[in-house]
């Protein structure tokens, strides 16, 4: 490694500096960062904190809670930066309540088939499980809809991105549809 003191390099560009010009440039310089890096953390903090840049440096999606005053689930999708597509249904349920869910369960999810709503119950189109729309966000595990946490809020349904995310190892499958 070659090393070339400051004064060498100074003079090899025509000039010599005196010491106490390299200590001025050297007070001028260190103002100027204890100056620049709070300035520099501050933007930085402000733009991490607003709502487009989530924790999960995903946006939190949302729809007008009357789109489901019908109770017919409606399927989404989300898809990642990475080309993966995770896919999810919201709807009102029986009692008044809007839910929402991961179109996958952790039993059937491998084929990709997702559920389709009969009455007041979502059926897993793999094996034919039944599963109330009551219950959809209470009861996790086996073949129910995987849960998605959701909030209400302004009259709108909100689902942060990251909630989305977490979804994303129902759809990491070869094959299903």
């Amino acid at each position: 490694m070659v090393r070339i003191s400051y004064a060498v390099l100074a003079r090899s560009l025509g000039s010599t500096p005196r010491k106490a010009d390299r200590s001025g440039q050297k007070n001028r310089v260190c103002r100027g960062i204890h100056v620049l890096l709070p300035a520099l953390f501050l933007l930085l903090l402000g733009v991490l904190n607003t709502p487009l840049f989530a924790a999960s440096g995903v946006p939190d999606v949302s729809y007008p809670a009357s789109m489901f005053d019908n109770g017919k689930a409606r399927h989404f999708q989300y898809k990642t930066a990475d080309g993966a597509t995770i896919k999810y249904f919201i709807m009102k349920s029986s009692d008044g309540i809007i839910r929402a869910a991961f179109d996958a369960c952790d039993v059937c999810w491998r084929e990709g088939r997702g559920y389709t709503q009969k009455d007041d119950v979502m059926v897993c189109n793999n094996c034919g499980r039944r599963f109330p729309s009551t219950k959809i966000n209470v009861v996790s595990g086996g073949c129910n809809p995987a849960p998605l946490t959701r909030k209400i809020e302004g009259g709108k349904v909100i689902i942060k991105g990251g909630d989305i995310l977490e979804g994303r190892q129902y759809f990491a499958f070869r094959g299903g549809r």
